[in-house]
């Protein structure tokens, strides 16, 4: 069943069994000192949002002096939208495996039987703690804190302002409702500043219980929305020129689409903001005593979000070209990597994990299938044999990917594209292959797909592999987890359109339905209250749970009915509301459904 809890799989049995027999590295290791980790994502900032990759205007000084003292990737891949990305990092593995296979709409579960690398770390005793965007599920069994964070301070879907956030947020990104430990709270700064304070303020508090620490900060900044931003900053970046002629055009692909420049100075104060709190965790690194043996990994999810800047490369986020797929990927860790140097070969998303519990001494799970590889033998500089691969990443809307859709397939010296378009589910034609030597044209400026049949045919063949191979994972494998509903772990269950199965509609727009796909752990009556944005009129609520349907009339203007006491037994059933008004018929904004004691 996809809903069962990967505790209880033949992997060990329970907690305990899995703490005994994940693997658990050398002896030599064991008596080593291991180090803490700090992973940093950053949610939609581009490749050329740095100084150090050429930005003329953009201040990043922390992250500048960062990539000077680290050790780095020229070429590191990510997937072109956030979601998927997220999940590699947490697996290790491809996102289709995981059964994430979009941002919303139920597609950015990841399903309970992965094992995350916060799960691993914490049976190895590490502190994991996670401060910012978790979007890989918002109800248990799926939240952060059910996938090996003990400490979570998180929001909501893929970002603040989005259908998932409380009734009573107001979608801004200044004293944001979160959610600490599964508890909703209301914050005070900027959201970007709450989660480096929280998370220094955990790091301090793991440090004097004497324990190593796996801190993961994926901040939404600096995704929008963009009306609420560091005010200081946004005065600074709106007085300067930010038309597209003031950023280099010399080499790659021109800016050629009308700027917003109101909307690039919003972003750029997010992204400084960002590169403060960088330099405050340096600072506060180096007052604990924890520089040296603490690896700082920093890289982004996905392209920028709007044309703008990315080095000359083409494209942007959700693009399959370089400047949707390409992040900076930097390690720091003064004790073992030598400052500036620079590895050449491919490295991507799926690399992050094996990379980090092999630095910390942990070897991965006996059977357990990683597609990536650990990068620490390139970052230390070592001679070592590293075979020729083939990095894929593919992302487009639907419930299940289409072969050659909106994909990328690159190797250490060729890259075959088919740029079908993330938005679509389907592609509107039949495939359309680009081919470009990376070696001799990084920025793709020459498509050689007429000219090199031979390679064009075997990159192709080693994509279809590779299709087939992520896509029999598991039985079903891109059907979506189930929530859980009836469980101590979270009562009440609070569904929202982030993760309801798209049916009619825009998939957020006030017109729009869809039903939960749930799994009723507990049979017994429960209260099941349906919210919705008020109508002026009366109006008539159907709910649909599972065999049953109940009726109710709601008042002008009111925004929520109960429906108490409705039994459900334990097993899968899919949940469905609909209200009709004069005129019009839309689904609710919220489901809160609570077991009754």
């Amino acid at each position: 069943m996809l809903h069962r809890r990967k505790l209880t799989r033949t992997i060990g049995g329970c907690f305990v069994c899995l703490t005994v027999s994940i693997l658990w590295g050398t002896l030599a290791a064991a008596e080593a000192r291991p180090p803490n980790v700090v992973l940093i994502v950053t949610d939609d900032q581009g490749y050329g949002d740095f100084g150090f990759h050429g930005n003329p205007i953009l201040r990043t000084p922390a992250l500048d002096a960062m990539a000077r003292r680290s050790a780095r990737l020229a070429y590191f891949y990510v997937n072109p939208v956030c979601a998927p990305t997220r999940a590699s990092l947490m697996t290790g593995r491809y996102n289709y495996r995981t059964r994430v296979v979009d941002t919303f709409v139920g597609r950015a579960m990841m399903d309970t039987d992965e094992l995350t690398i916060a799960e691993i770390l914490r049976a190895h005793g590490y502190a994991t703690g996670i401060f910012g965007k978790w979007h890989l599920g918002d109800n248990y069994p799926l939240r952060a804190m059910d996938q090996g964070f003990e400490e979570a301070l998180v929001h909501r879907g893929g970002g603040i302002g989005q259908p998932s956030d409380p009734p009573d947020a107001v979608g801004k990104y200044t004293d944001p409702v979160l959610f600490h430990n599964g508890r909703k709270v209301r914050t005070k700064g900027y959201c970007t500043d709450v989660y480096f304070d929280a998370a220094l303020q955990w790091m301090q508090g793991v440090q004097r219980e004497g324990r190593r620490f796996f801190a993961y900060l994926p901040t939404n900044a600096p995704h929008g929305p963009f009306h609420d931003v560091p005010a200081e900053l946004y005065d600074y970046y709106r007085k300067m020129d930010l038309r597209n002629s003031r950023f280099p055009q010399e080499q790659g692909h021109p800016l050629t689409t009308k700027e917003n420049v109101d909307r690039r100075a919003r972003i750029f104060a997010m992204i400084d903001n960002i590169d403060r709190n960088v330099g405050r965790l340096f600072v506060r690194l180096d007052a604990m005593g924890l520089s040296e043996d603490t690896i700082v990994l920093f890289m982004v999810d996905n392209g920028p979000n709007g044309d703008r800047y990315v080095s000359g490369m083409r494209g942007r986020k959700a693009d399959v070209y370089e400047g949707g797929i390409r992040s900076p990927f930097l390690v720091h860790w003064p004790h073992e990597l030598k400052a500036g140097h620079v590895v050449e070969q491919v490295g991507a998303h799926i690399d992050v994990m094996p990379t980090i519990l092999d630095a910390c001494g942990i070897e991965i799970l006996s059977g357990r299938h990683i597609d990536g590889r650990s990068l620490l033998p390139l970052l230390k500089g070592e001679s070592v044999s590293w075979p020729e691969r083939t990095i894929f990443i593919q992302s487009h809307r639907g419930n299940q990917p289409i072969r050659y859709h909106n994909f990328a397939a690159r190797s250490q010296h060729w890259k075959l594209v088919c740029a079908s378009g993330f938005r679509l589910e389907k592609p509107s034609g039949p495939p359309k292959f680009e081919l470009y030597d990376m070696q001799n044209d990084s920025l793709e400026m020459r498509d050689l797909a007429g000219e090199r049949p031979a390679v064009l045919a075997r990159v192709k063949a080693q994509y279809e592999e590779w299709f087939e191979d992520v896509s029999r994972t598991r039985q079903n494998n891109y059907s979506p987890p189930r929530i859980h509903l009836g469980t101590a772990r979270e009562n009440p269950v609070v569904l929202t359109r982030q993760d309801w199965i798209h049916e009619v509609g825009r998939p957020w727009a006030a017109d729009s339905n869809g039903h939960w796909q749930l799994y009723v752990a507990r049979a017994g009556e429960y209260d099941i209250e349906v919210a919705w944005r008020s109508e002026p009129v009366v109006g008539m609520l159907r709910l649909e749970v599972a065999e049953s349907t109940e009726i109710a009339t709601v008042s002008p203007r009111a925004t929520s009915f109960v429906f108490r006491r409705i039994r459900l037994q334990r097993g899968d059933l899919n949940l469905r509301a609909v209200l009709s008004f004069v005129h019009k018929v839309k689904g609710p904004w919220h489901v809160r459904v609570r077991v009754r004691s």
